[in-house]
């Protein structure tokens, strides 16, 4: 019993010492934002992708959605109104805020998008096109 050595919280914090250390450094970043910025679902449903993202407290002119050749971004800047900035507060827990997500759909048609944000989610219908071979077989001669 006197070769065993006591497993003390120093042991254990030098087992992860590197990598607390870096968690520890971003864990201010990861408060504000959110460990993504905010959380995205997409989903499949067969002739057209759901994209639903968690947006409370935003507004419609506070998000910005692109489809630039198969990427759909959400960007979001989340500002306060200039009555909100003038207010003294004694906690104040919500800020400003700016964050994009994007996801790649490769078979995403650019005609019959659509958008709705309601209730904190913002839902985007991504139509799927037709899957056309870019392949062209030639003929050895």
């Amino acid at each position: 019993m006197t070769s065993m050595i006591p497993y003390t919280s120093l042991d254990r914090a030098l087992r992860s010492w590197p990598f607390d250390s870096m968690d520890d450094f971003f864990a201010p970043l990861a408060k504000v934002t959110g460990d993504y910025g905010f959380k995205m679902d997409v989903e499949d449903a067969g002739d057209a992708y759901v994209v639903s993202a968690e947006l409370p407290g935003v507004t419609k002119d506070q998000v910005d959605v692109e489809l630039n050749e198969g990427r759909l971004s959400i960007s979001v800047d989340k500002k306060e109104s200039d009555e909100k900035k003038s207010r003294t507060y004694l906690q104040k827990e919500t800020s400003e805020w700016q964050a994009s997500r994007g996801v790649y759909l490769k078979d995403a048609a650019r005609e019959g998008l659509s958008a709705k944000l309601e209730g904190g989610v913002l839902t985007v219908n991504v139509p799927k096109q037709q899957r056309q071979s870019n392949v062209t077989k030639v003929t050895i001669e």
